[in-house]
């Protein structure tokens, strides 16, 4: 399943690789669902409170910010960096994913950020099914 995902990613059907593969990385951090799901909470209430929420998000915005601050330890840093690393491993076949995933292990305060991005857009996904 994810040689898959990542197939079409390096195919371009997916679109920016990079908070993908971010966002597959953290699968290997650690979160507590009740803490994820407050912090979530309180990102969308900043996101509704800077305007529009159903606006494209970008890893600046600041509601992305206070997610990556809010979940941020040590701990998951280097869990995301460490999965990171195994994911350049992982697509060195792949000319477009190697490339991201390079550049991502090379910033991994980007690549937080991009974690978060991607955990507040799931959410925002999950919020837009049920509606």
């Amino acid at each position: 399943m994810i040689d898959d995902l990542l197939g079409r990613l390096e195919a371009g059907e997916l679109g920016d690789p990079l908070p993908v593969l971010a966002y597959l990385a953290g699968e290997a951090v650690a979160l507590d669902e009740t803490e994820l799901n407050e912090a979530r909470r309180r990102s969308l209430l900043l996101l509704a409170a800077g305007g529009d929420p159903t606006r494209q998000l970008s890893v600046d915005d600041r509601a992305v910010k206070a997610l990556a601050v809010e979940l941020y330890t040590d701990e998951r840093h280097n869990a995301l960096t460490r999965e990171l690393d195994g994911l350049v491993l992982r697509v060195r076949e792949l000319p477009r994913l190697r490339e991201a995933a390079v550049y991502l292990a090379g910033e991994p305060d980007l690549a937080w950020r991009l974690y978060a991005l991607a955990l507040l857009a799931d959410e925002l996904g999950a919020a837009a099914g049920d509606g």
